[in-house]
């Protein structure tokens, strides 16, 4: 039987792509989307926000086209397949995380030219990402924190 490995995720990117080249010229593209979602705390009865990161990497002209056209706090739809990547962490610690590997990213903001407008009649800033809430029982990660 045939196996299937596809993930979509529309969501927020957290901060501006990172674009680099391999030695051979490949251009490779790094950054972080957030999904959120908000749930019932099952304790208080709470409505609260989850927040979900994940890591991003495109490839050849994708890449390129999203170090162009995306910023930190813009939109985009992303689909892809899970990777498991294998780092060492700050500590010497052999870790592991789950980054997307993109097939198809979509730009889910136009620009004024895409509009016919100037730019004086757009809003120049991009919605910030959703902020995370801690649940209870779990421990809220700081920035400093996060291996990537």
């Amino acid at each position: 039987m045939a196996s299937f490995n596809k993930i979509i995720i529309v969501g927020y990117l957290g901060k501006d792509p990172e674009l680099r080249y391999t030695p051979q010229g490949t251009p490779v593209c790094n950054f972080t989307i957030a999904t959120s979602e908000k749930r019932k705390n099952n304790y208080s009865g709470e409505t609260e926000e989850l927040t979900t990161w994940f890591r991003v990497t495109a490839w050849q002209k994708t890449a390129e086209n999203c170090a162009e056209f995306l910023r930190k706090g813009r939109q985009a739809y992303i689909e892809g397949r899970l990777c498991q990547e294998e780092y060492t962490d700050r500590e010497g610690i052999k870790r592991q995380s789950l980054v997307v590997n993109a097939s198809d990213v979509k730009f889910l903001h136009l620009n004024p030219s895409d509009r016919g407008e100037e730019p004086s009649q757009r809003e120049e800033t991009a919605p910030e990402p959703p902020k995370s809430q801690s649940r209870k029982g779990t421990k809220k990660i700081e920035d400093d924190e996060i291996p990537f």
